[in-house]
């Protein structure tokens, strides 16, 4: 069985938040971990906390002075040699109060003293001599006094030895001169970038150095080289929608892109460690030049509209607004559907490696879960909704609500951006996966960056709303809202400019044609109605790309969400980010119904898009805020933003994910989990 070895500051968990993740992700059950730190039990079980650190087997901590086991209990057949001999930390203390040293108060330490010294005399190494102990010295300012003999390399040597381990199966990883034990002791090495220039002038033949990488993405590299972890990658990230298309004049971004194509690009360019397992309706396999590690399934344009436009759109779509009375079944759309799923679920099986995690978005591969457990028990498989999800009464209304189930109680975790959407799927699914509650944020620094770049002009004042044409963001509930605020208010007239950025949906989605065509028509009326020279009550905008958009944030002085449901909504976050950056004092007017009411309702103005009256009451009120209310509610939004990126978020929901390798059940007789 290999064993990797591992310091842990400045090695296992240096690094980007998706390197640790890559290898968190990649060390599989059959890979024993152990920590070999300076950190006692006490600072050990502080970093333990961060869900991206692996669960250790054994802990060898203080320098090689504490051996204990994963749970931090300690390992007296191991550990108590080490300390024969050891005088006390008394005893050490008294001897060294004489010297230029700086006893670490406030460090948790046991069988050791550690000290602050930018270096070590003769004295001081003598007088250690004297006590029967030996002292390693450290980044030009650490010096711990151990029992005599005693190093992380002896407490390895030790605890191979109870546990039958040979030198050769063994991997060290440091990045410090007090971990040059680790290196003598017969196993192999690699010391990650950054390390001590000591250490790597120090290290024998057994050894690798790789000075361009950080820690996690170091040891990751090693365990490829040795073959301990499988070159096909220790992730798949699943997601229907390909972020490229092919086109005549090379490969473009698709007209209309979602929110989860812009997040999962970012995150694979930040260092995502995956494949990215997709579909794409053409069979082209030239460069398409995005770096992304793309997977192609090939469809058909008429699998693809069965599956995505009538089966998901027409079936599931509706359900997950709560609008049943909306749902359209089709059996043969829904048959196709079920044979894209079956062929998606080969083409991520053939992409993961034995154990790998498989990362699925949304309720489009909603039926992939169940056919991948049983095709592939061994993967760890989560699926992270980024859409509502309905009350239990609402999805049973699916024709297909039983199969649905059947597949989501097959995952070993489930993720969504509110608690209140977890506590349906709890319900829905009863006896399901794991359930996690991870809210997306946004790239904040580049909508900053975009926001500052472009100071925003003198317009009327702006009520903006930024959203695909979909019913569920109830776009003609606004234009109707503006037609009443203007029969109301005459002093508007003229004053007041709703611009509806709304690009159209992908083409041959009938499910949006009504409200495509009913939009058109009312905003036409409306102005036609109220319109006077160069001015318009209502601008719709097909589309901007994003550095426009961020202008026009900064430029609104309402940001209007109306969406009857919502996973998230990431623009409301990123107007906040706008004219927070900017010096701002525009509105959020929110819909009580979008997951980021969770977090923003206390600076938001909520509203009811089912309430045509709350509708215009709520935007009327938002244009007559005072400015000292208007900041107000400001800070409290940019507060309750945060600052999470989208690669934190990834980070989280990986180690969530990774987490359940240690607790799931073998399904080889079927699901068994229980919800947490």
């Amino acid at each position: 069985m290999p064993v990797l070895v591992t310091d842990l500051d400045g090695t296992l968990l240096a690094g980007s938040p998706a390197e640790r993740a890559a290898l968190l992700a990649a060390l599989t059950p059959d890979i024993t971990v152990v920590f070999a730190t300076g950190r006692g039990r006490a600072s050990v079980a502080e970093v333990l906390r961060d869900p991206l650190v692996p669960r250790p087997a054994w802990v060898i901590g203080d320098v090689g002075a504490t051996v204990c086991d994963g749970s931090l209990r300690t390992v007296p057949e191991v550990q108590d040699p080490l300390r024969r001999g050891w005088p006390g930390a008394a005893r050490v203390r008294a001897a060294l109060r004489g010297f230029p040293l700086v006893y670490q108060e406030g460090v948790p330490q046991e069988g050791r003293c550690s000290y602050l010294a930018e270096e070590v005399t003769a004295e001081v190494a003598e007088a250690v001599r004297a006590l029967g102990c030996d002292l390693v010295h450290s980044g030009g300012r650490f010096l711990d006094v151990l029992p005599r003999g005693v190093d992380k390399g002896a407490a390895l040597r030790a605890l191979a030895a109870h546990r039958g381990w040979s030198m050769a199966d063994v991997l060290v990883a440091g990045d410090s001169l007090n971990d040059l034990s680790l290196f003598t002791t017969g196993a192999r090495g690699v010391v990650v970038g950054g390390a001590e220039p000591g250490l790597t002038a120090a290290v024998g033949p057994r050894a690798t150095h790789r000075p361009g990488q950080a820690g996690a993405a170091a040891i990751l590299a090693e365990l490829r080289a040795l073959g301990w972890v499988d070159d096909r990658g220790p992730l798949v990230v699943g997601y229907h929608r390909t972020p490229v298309v092919p086109t005549p004049d090379g490969w473009r971004p698709p007209g209309s892109p979602n929110g989860i194509l812009p997040t999962l690009t970012s995150l694979f360019a930040q260092g995502l460690d995956a494949v990215w397992a997709t579909a794409a309706t053409h069979t082209r396999t030239d460069d398409h030049g995005t770096g992304l590690p793309l997977a192609f399934l090939p469809l058909t344009r008429a699998q693809w509209s069965d599956s995505v436009h009538r089966a998901c759109k027409e079936t599931l779509w509706p359900a997950l607004v709560s609008r049943p009375d909306l749902l359209r079944f089709d059996a043969r759309a829904w048959s196709v559907h079920r044979g894209v799923s079956e062929r998606f679920a080969e083409h991520v099986s053939a992409l993961a490696r034995p154990g790998a995690v498989v990362w699925l978005h949304d309720y489009n591969l909603w039926l992939v879960p169940g056919l991948l457990r049983a095709a592939r028990p061994d993967l760890v498989v989560g699926l992270f909704h980024h859409t509502p999800f309905p009350e239990p009464a609402v999805f049973d209304r699916l024709p297909v609500a039983e199969e649905v189930r059947e597949s989501l109680a097959r995952l070993d975790w489930a993720g969504f951006h509110t608690r209140g959407f977890a506590e349906n799927f709890r319900r829905a699914v009863p006896g399901g996966p794991a359930v996690g509650v991870h809210p997306l944020g946004i790239d904040r620094p580049l909508v900053e960056d975009l926001a500052r770049a472009h100071a925003p002009g003198r317009t009327p004042r702006l009520v903006l709303s930024v959203e695909r044409l979909d019913y569920a963001k109830a776009p003609v509930a606004k234009v109707d809202a503006v037609d009443e605020l203007l029969r109301r208010r005459p002093d508007l007239r003229g004053d007041l400019v709703f611009r509806l950025v709304c690009p159209p949906p992908e083409p041959g989605i009938t499910a949006y044609d009504t409200t495509g065509r009913d939009l058109a028509r009312r905003v036409a009326e409306v102005n036609r109605r109220w319109s006077t020279g160069t001015w318009r009550p209502v601008e719709h905008l097909p589309g901007l790309p994003f550095p426009d958009v961020v202008r026009q944030y900064a430029a609104a002085d309402v940001f209007w969400v109306t969406s009857l449901r919502d996973g998230m909504n990431l623009t409301a976050l990123e107007f906040v980010a706008a004219q927070a950056a900017t010096g701002g004092t525009g509105v959020l007017v929110l819909s009580r119904y979008a997951g980021a009411a969770e977090r923003l309702a206390a600076g938001a103005l909520l509203t009811d898009p089912a309430s045509p009256e709350n509708l215009v009451s709520t935007v009327e009120t938002a244009l007559a805020l005072p400015t000292r209310e208007r900041r107000a509610r400001l800070r409290s939004l940019s507060t309750a933003v945060g600052h999470t990126r989208p690669i934190d978020w990834a980070a989280d929901v990986l180690a969530a994910i990774t987490a359940r390798r240690a607790v799931s059940p073998s399904w080889a007789d079927g699901p068994g989990v229980t919800a947490c």
